[in-house]
């Protein structure tokens, strides 16, 4: 039997009473000889801070405190106390502060490495289909100057013996070049004419193979909009999707493996790296000279580190040879012409 006392809710009267479990009720005894039985079905638990404080859901105004512990068999049968701060005042403050940032780590650190073993498990019919349609909105844009494609297909053929590759050229006076999803690569003309030769743009697209290579130009596209952009591409509604991955970036260890793997590519097609090299260290200059968002260091940073990593690479005891002879290179920068 317990202490308490009680609001009925037909009066501003407290009634002091006494309290004892009763199957499913509890049994409330007033001191005249009255009692009432309340199912615990219609019982809420209070605010309080020592959850002795019960309402009825039926009745408005009813409310029954405790005045001191419950006994076994009522603690047993009353509804659990409610509390402000719910679970957060049962573990504390700090230690529910650590588990939402613990929690709030692992979802960032989750949303970030998620596209990268997403990416290869997208069918590469996907991929190809929505690279494809990518493609065909370039429209007439494609440079087809006599010879040029044919060059610049023996270079890709060098640097991807494996094939799987479709790499155009763009008629714009952008400095960039572009992997697009499911093996295509686009160059801007005036990359070709900054490039100086054709060992440096050679590991400029050897780079940009490696990143369809590795899947990440699908992770990126992932990470910035969702799976979404796979059913977008497949039912061909591209909408602005060239911009989107044109300017497209990637992290610094995707960037790292798309160089690394270029620098293996150079040296298995026995292109020398310098040149490609040289290009990287007058890429900032470039950069200064035109619109940062036209530019392949905008999508591509850490010049200085690149310009390294390929002069680094360099063997002088290799036989290199070029990457095209006089004749291809001549016929690719006359590519856009007429």
């Amino acid at each position: 039997m317990t202490a308490g006392w009680l609001y009925d809710g037909t009066n501003a009267w407290r009634h002091d009473v006494t309290v004892t479990a009763s199957n499913t009720c509890i049994h409330v005894l007033f001191p005249d000889g009255q009692s009432l039985m309340v199912p615990v079905s219609v019982l809420t638990p209070g605010l309080d801070e020592d959850g002795r404080s019960f309402q009825r859901d039926d009745v408005e105004g009813w409310r029954l405190t405790l005045t001191n512990p419950p006994d076994t068999a009522l603690a047993a049968l009353l509804p659990r106390t409610r509390r402000y701060g719910g679970w957060i005042d049962r573990v504390g403050l700090w230690r529910a502060t650590g588990v939402a940032l613990f929690l709030s780590a692992v979802l960032v650190a989750v949303g970030y490495t998620a596209p990268n073993w997403l990416a290869p498990l997208v069918p590469m019919q996907w991929e190809k289909r929505y690279g494809d349609a990518l493609v065909g909105d370039f429209g007439g844009h494609f440079c087809k100057g006599a010879g040029g494609q044919a060059a610049l297909d023996r270079l890709t053929a060098r640097l991807a013996p494996d094939g799987g590759f479709a790499i155009r050229v763009i008629d714009m006076p952008v400095v960039n070049a572009a992997a697009l999803p499911g093996g295509h690569i686009v160059i801007f003309r005036k990359l070709i004419d900054d490039a100086r030769s054709p060992d440096a743009l050679a590991g400029v697209v050897a780079h940009e193979i490696e990143h369809v290579r590795k899947r990440h130009v699908m992770s990126g596209l992932i990470r910035r909009f969702g799976v979404g952009i796979l059913l977008a591409g497949v039912g061909g509604q591209t909408g602005s999707g060239i911009d989107t991955v044109v300017g497209l970036s990637y992290g610094r260890t995707a960037e790292q493996e798309a160089d690394e793997g270029a620098v293996a590519r150079l040296a298995a097609a026995g292109i020398s790296p310098l040149a490609t090299a040289d290009f990287f260290r007058r890429l900032p200059r470039l950069n200064d000279k035109l619109d940062a968002a036209a530019t392949y260091l905008s999508t591509h940073p850490m010049a200085r580190e690149r310009e390294r990593l390929f002069a680094a690479s360099h063997d002088a005891r290799q036989p290199y040879r070029p990457a095209l002879d006089a004749a291809d290179w001549a016929a690719l920068r006359r590519i856009c012409a007429g």
